[in-house]
């Protein structure tokens, strides 16, 4: 089976908001072993939106559409697919029922408008919403079908999940479970990940490898088609075994872990607490494990210390240290680490300093960044050589410091054993 996205709305194509919801369809399109090949943004006209379906229709069996479907003029997906399909557009009572229920809660009128919204196309299957009010639907005619859903991705993603993805299954031909697991990696490209997987990856077949790269990161789904739900399991754990054999020390997570999740996790996990002295970041390090529930228990404070004198002052750093190293400088991380350590009483401590560009900085090329982090018994330290932006510089800097403090964690259980 064959599938167009067929994204609907003058916002998307005026640069307002970012067509995430094709991204996210296709990725549950290709665990089904469905093909996307294109991909369609069409504004809010009924004529271009009609062109845009005839010229789908003759290059996919499975056309998807998100947006269009709310109270207003310019919300006109339904109304010009059921004019092309020759059908008509009948009332679902139990959306119905559902959007004069939201209107009572909140106290508001409900206008006239708004009944559009509870519009689908006559014999469609519905897909109710429960995080909005337009419902979706997934209307079929011979050999070909027409997929609708919300546009903001708070409604669809649910809503594809949930409803969508089970009938689609059966449309393509498969009805056992279908097992997804999301492999991440830091510290290596997505080029170099690929040569190195390139016997899997142009071997595979159940089950499939999908690399995609991130800022900094690279993950890898991979998803197995079984007849039951333990050998699906056992497809994956397979097709892990040989992802560790070969870039095993890259792999840092599995499915929606993030480097900061992760971290958070394993600091918590093992009673550890830390603090951070923070100079080109400027506190974006704090503020990223800040967002973690739970970190209380392991955060406990920290400096930013962005000028020479704050790291005098406020850390204990001696002039010569700085005047004879530099700010930018192995040595100046690891005094910021070791001093924020002691200054806050913690088990770990972090240091990062650079510059973070596009300037020079203390002699140094802009992308210059030191990573340190301080124990009780080492301080490791790391040299970034970083090209991007300013403020991608920083953010690659801090998801460095998070990836060696993964493998600080790590390495110190395992010592533990």
């Amino acid at each position: 089976m064959k599938a167009e996205i067929i994204a609907v709305g003058s916002e998307l194509l005026l640069g307002q908001i970012n067509n995430t919801n094709a991204r996210y369809i296709s990725a549950g399109l290709a665990e089904l072993g469905i093909s996307v090949h294109f991909h369609t943004v069409v504004g809010d006209n009924a004529g271009r939106l009609e062109d845009a379906i005839r010229i789908a229709e003759s290059r996919a069996d499975l056309l998807i559409f998100t947006g269009g479907l709310g109270p207003t003029k310019d919300d006109l997906t339904k109304e010009t697919i059921a004019r092309h399909a020759g059908t008509r557009l009948v009332y679902d009572d139990e959306a119905l029922v559902s959007i004069r229920a939201w209107f009572e809660r909140m106290g508001r009128e409900m206008t006239d408008n708004n009944k559009k919204q509870a519009l689908i196309l006559e014999g469609a299957a519905v897909l109710q919403n429960h995080h909005g009010m337009a419902p979706g639907m997934l209307f079929s005619a011979g050999s070909r079908h027409y997929l609708l859903m919300p546009g903001p991705p708070k409604e669809m993603e649910p809503m594809f999940t949930v409803q969508a993805k089970p009938l689609l299954a059966r449309l393509a031909g498969f009805t056992g479970p279908i097992a997804s697991r999301v492999f991440r990696f830091y510290g290596i490209g997505e080029a170099e990940l690929e040569h190195r997987l390139s016997d899997l990856l142009d071997n595979q077949t159940n089950p499939t490898l999908a690399p995609l790269a991130s800022d900094g990161e690279v993950t890898i789904r991979a998803t197995a088609k079984a007849d039951t739900v333990e050998e699906a399991a056992g497809l994956l754990d397979g097709a892990e075994a040989e992802i560790r054999k070969i870039v095993g020390k890259y792999l840092y997570g599995y499915d929606d872990e993030t480097l900061v999740s992760k971290a958070a996790s394993l600091l918590i996990g093992n009673g550890l607490t830390i603090s951070a002295a923070e100079s080109l970041t400027a506190g974006l390090f704090m503020s990223e494990l800040a967002e973690q529930p739970g970190i209380s228990a392991a955060l406990a404070g920290g400096v930013v210390t962005y000028t020479a004198e704050a790291k005098m002052e406020q850390l204990g750093i001696q002039r010569s240290l700085l005047d004879e190293k530099g700010v930018v400088s192995e040595e100046t991380a690891s005094a910021m680490a070791k001093a924020v350590r002691e200054k806050f009483g913690t088990d770990i401590g972090v240091g990062l300093t650079g510059a973070a560009g596009p300037d020079p900085h203390d002699g140094k090329p802009g992308g210059t960044v030191w990573v340190a982090i301080a124990t009780g018994n080492e301080v490791r330290t790391r040299e970034l050589l970083l090209s991007g932006m300013r403020n991608t510089n920083r953010i690659r800097a801090v998801k460095s410091a998070l990836h060696m403090l993964i493998g600080l964690i790590g390495d110190t259980a395992e010592g533990h054993k």
